[in-house]
């Protein structure tokens, strides 16, 4: 598997040749393997951020005991998820479906309370099972979703544009990652195909337009 790691302290983009049983790249004492993130997905290019990383190994370690780990990556479309939901990006885990009630009501107190991720899902929406990410928290929509990004952008959402784009033909070249200028032609000539803004600017827009579009294609 070749999984891709934005690392937030550099701001650079690390790649890495991993087996499936293999641990993910941060993940301290083998807490998470590549076969729990990559989950049911089909999709042999992962990524994921340093972040999302350290704050599930500080999750299992205040745990202090195994957590299951049902899935956290998916492509757009696979599996039923909003159209710009965070595990798109690799930023977002779906744990304890295994687990008891007790057992999961704990996992998120310890989320909640130590402020481990950025957003924790609530029991009453996922009763059986703890929805936990560390998502962007400056969407380009009002409604949430993915950040604005454009040329010179690098990180998980700049490999769910490139994905998402070559999905539906608008070739960026190589998932990196990085927000070249391959990436911004793509989105230019897609913004053109669509009647958008011809700015090569990913906002609400067409961040709005490419992942309806792409979930409906699958």
């Amino acid at each position: 598997m070749k999984i891709l790691v934005y690392n937030n302290d550099t701001n650079r983009m690390e790649t890495y040749n991993r087996e499936l049983n293999d641990p993910m790249p941060y993940s301290k004492d083998k807490y998470l393997s590549v076969r729990e993130f990559r989950g049911s997905s089909k999709s042999d290019v992962l990524w994921t951020d340093k972040r999302t990383m350290e704050a599930f190994n500080r999750l299992r370690e205040l745990y202090g005991s195994p957590i299951h780990v049902g899935y956290a990556f998916k492509r757009i479309g696979e599996g039923g998820h909003s159209n710009m939901s965070q595990h798109y990006a690799g930023t977002a885990l779906d744990i304890g479906q295994t687990m008891s009630s007790a057992d999961r009501d704990r996992i998120r107190s310890i989320a909640i309370n130590n402020k481990i991720f950025t957003y924790v899902e609530p029991k009453y929406l996922t009763p059986t099972w703890v929805h936990v990410d560390k998502r962007n928290p400056n969407p380009a929509c009002s409604t949430g979703g993915y950040p604005l990004i454009k040329q010179g952008s690098k990180g998980v959402y700049v490999a769910v544009l490139q994905d998402a784009l070559n999905t539906l033909g608008y070739n960026a070249g190589a998932i990196d990652g990085v927000f070249g200028n391959n990436t911004r032609n793509a989105v230019i000539r897609y913004q053109r195909a669509r009647g958008l803004s011809q700015d090569g600017i990913v906002g609400c827009n067409t961040w709005r337009t490419l992942t309806t579009q792409v979930a409906n294609s699958r």
